[in-house]
């Protein structure tokens, strides 16, 4: 059975979630993403699940550390500085390879920033977000509806690889209302033989931990790790394209951008040139190898993001700069127009028609 509904972007990730099975959410409130906390106060109780407002962001991380450590399906939700402060209580997650859904609303930064929407946390999201050589799934919407649909998909990574998973919105779609559809499934109970969640009929009590005191152990633990994330770079890319096969300028954005970005491209085809969008949609892992595929074919890329330049690391490594890459952004809490990034293209093309 399924339901379309009008709602705001927050709102659609709170009740994903409780479509995907999620009974446990621990938060602390900080805009723009408080709506989801405020959400899941409302509704969990409806369900019999667990809402806790806990005393900090720090331990709100921990607590989804025990209750993942127990088997259940949970998630936690921030904004930019309080995710610094769950930072290590995620590689604490990682250590231990426990299934948690993170939410990040941006926000502008660095520091306490502002309540405006940003991307500025992609560093942070891909490259860090806590201590050790850990890697979190990182999976960016553009949409309430794929708020909704990458939220269960979250949960369903999770389980599959016993990793933290990053849904990373801002605060443009955390906000913005539009049309959701939510389909509801029968749950199907996750086999969890590793959970810490009584003995039952096991010979021995399970152990969650993150700590290894011999090194050996630490190192072949490590190894165990890049192995699986080696396997999910393998099977979880995702992305989407428009326009890319004749295009002379490919412009590359995540999240709110790719949809400026995507009308931006609109206007130049109408206009006769040759232009397409590629849209990462799993920020890690990075659709490396298709973009590295489409800079045979291209001209140039052009990376749009709401930052100073963090995502256009990856594309020149990824294209390895057989092509050059270009970059326009705006930052604080400033969205670019359309027009601004018809704009960049249009001088990326007379550059190359300059250099003939």
């Amino acid at each position: 059975m399924s339901e379309t509904r009008l709602m705001k972007g927050n709102e659609a990730i709170g009740e994903a979630a409780i479509v995907a099975g999620c009974r446990y959410y621990f938060g602390y409130p900080i805009t723009p993403q408080t709506e989801l906390m405020e959400y899941m106060a409302k509704r969990m109780p409806q369900i019999e699940g667990v809402f806790l407002q806990a005393e900090s962001e720090i331990a709100a991380i921990n607590m989804v550390y025990g209750a993942a450590g127990a088997g259940a399906r949970v998630m936690t939700s921030s904004s930019s500085p309080g995710i610094s402060l769950k930072a290590e209580g995620i590689s604490y997650c990682a250590g231990a390879e426990l299934p948690c859904v993170i939410v990040n609303i941006m926000r502008g930064g660095p520091g306490l920033g502002s309540i405006q929407p940003a991307q500025a946390d992609y560093f942070q999201a891909t490259k860090g977000g806590g201590h050790g050589d850990h890697r979190n799934i990182v999976l960016a919407p553009n949409s309430v509806q794929e708020m909704a649909d990458l939220t269960m998909l979250s949960f369903e990574l999770a389980d599959k690889y016993r990793n933290p998973v990053m849904l990373l919105g801002d605060g443009a779609l955390g906000q913005m209302m539009e049309p959701v559809n939510l389909e509801e499934k029968p749950l199907v109970p996750q086999e969890k033989p590793w959970a810490a969640n009584g003995q039952g009929e096991r010979a021995k009590p399970n152990v969650i931990n993150s700590l290894y005191l011999k090194p050996e152990q630490l190192e072949a633990h490590n190894i165990h790790l890049q192995n699986k994330y080696q396997k999910i770079m393998e099977q979880e890319c995702r992305w989407e394209e428009f326009n890319v096969e004749d295009a002379e300028v490919i412009v590359v954005a995540y999240g709110i951008t790719s949809r400026i970005a995507r009308s931006a491209v609109e206007m130049a085809r109408r206009d006769g040139l040759k232009v397409g969008l590629f849209r990462p949609i799993s920020l890690w892992p990075f659709p490396s190898e298709r973009l590295l595929t489409l800079a045979q074919q291209t001209k140039a890329f052009l990376v749009s993001e709401l930052s100073a330049g963090q995502m256009i690391e990856d594309v020149r490594l990824a294209t390895k700069q057989i092509k050059p890459v270009h970059f326009y952004g705006r930052m604080g809490g400033m969205m670019p127009s359309s027009r601004e990034i018809y704009n960049q293209i249009n001088l990326i093309l007379k550059e190359k028609e300059a250099v003939k």
